[in-house]
């Protein structure tokens, strides 16, 4: 498989009538599990693909029990459920990318697999978090799963430095820490054509990101460190790239898009919580400050508002 070009299956037997709405050109798949503090997951998801002109057709894995501070469990859906959810969406629309984030069990990581087989022709966008939160032997199925089972289906993976290197090169012996080349050779092994690395140390004030294949580095980006501590980047811009990938960027504009994009969500990042700092996916909507110079924004005072009323 391992298509980084926008794609879809046949198109549907009925076709719209010209009376009718001009419908969502780009549908991306995504599978996640819900997040309820919105800080990831299919939230995540969601905000992404639209915000950067996707239709986002949800596939729900499972639900995280988190807050903005941590993640204290998570409940796995069964994997005839998931797999149900894609096949509907994937019999109905014209899906032109997918995107694969926390599956919750080996079983749904085989799931999506199988259907990403059925569809070859779909480039798959997979994201590997941050799993530091699990127990241990959870996270050693959940990860070797993912390597026999997805990664021969994936286009690129996108990750986190330090959550591929202890991932992908375990036994890394040499003093100096992995490039992201190194990492890509290791998920080449896999069949993973495309690797984009994010978090890699720069210096005390910057963060690098690098898109690579195990032949060469595609592309590299600098960002300056925010001195918080932010949940959900990574489903961010996994989503992202999968939605412009969608679109029909090559895979290096792509990249280099959704790392802006990402860069732009952090810098209006926002705690809605006690805990950590959530990217604002929606920064772009936000009016300018000229633009209420002159006119004060109404408030629920400035209208008459009835009563609670129960009869209807």
């Amino acid at each position: 498989m391992n298509s980084i070009t926008s794609s879809s299956q046949d198109s549907p037997a009925t076709a719209a009538s010209d009376d009718e709405p001009d419908l969502p050109a780009i549908c991306v798949l995504v599978f996640n599990a819900n997040d309820p503090s919105g800080a990831g997951g299919l939230a995540a998801d969601i905000t992404a693909v639209a915000s950067v002109g996707g239709h986002p057709a949800p596939v729900v894995t499972g639900a995280y029990v988190r807050d903005s501070a941590e993640i204290h469990d998570h409940c796995a859906f069964d994997d005839d459920a998931v797999d149900d959810q894609a096949r509907a969406v994937l019999e109905d629309m014209q899906v032109q990318a997918i995107k694969v984030g926390f599956a919750g069990s080996p079983e749904n990581l085989g799931a999506i697999a199988a259907i990403a087989a059925d569809y070859p022709e779909i480039p798959v966008v997979a994201y590997m978090p941050d799993l530091s939160w699990w127990r241990d032997d959870l996270i050693d199925q959940y990860q070797d799963a993912f390597v026999e089972l997805l990664l021969p289906q994936a286009s690129v993976l996108v990750g986190n430095h330090s959550t591929l290197w202890r991932w992908l090169l375990p036994d890394w012996g040499s003093e100096r820490a992995p490039s992201a080349r190194d990492l890509a050779m290791a998920a080449a092994e896999h069949g993973v054509p495309y690797l984009l690395v994010t978090g890699i140390p720069a210096n005390d004030q910057h963060l690098e990101n690098t898109l690579t294949s195990a032949q060469t580095v595609l592309g590299s980006g600098r960002f300056e460190r925010f001195e918080v501590k932010f949940i959900g980047a990574g489903d961010t811009l996994s989503a992202t790239l999968a939605a412009l990938v969608a679109s029909g960027n090559d895979l290096g504009e792509a990249t280099s898009e959704a790392l802006t994009f990402l860069d732009g969500c952090l810098e209006h990042g926002f705690r809605p919580g006690m805990g950590h700092v959530l990217p604002d996916r929606m920064f772009w909507a936000e009016p300018d400050d000229d633009d209420n110079n002159d006119e004060s924004t109404p408030t629920a005072a400035d209208f008459d508002l009835p009563p609670h009323d129960t009869q209807h």
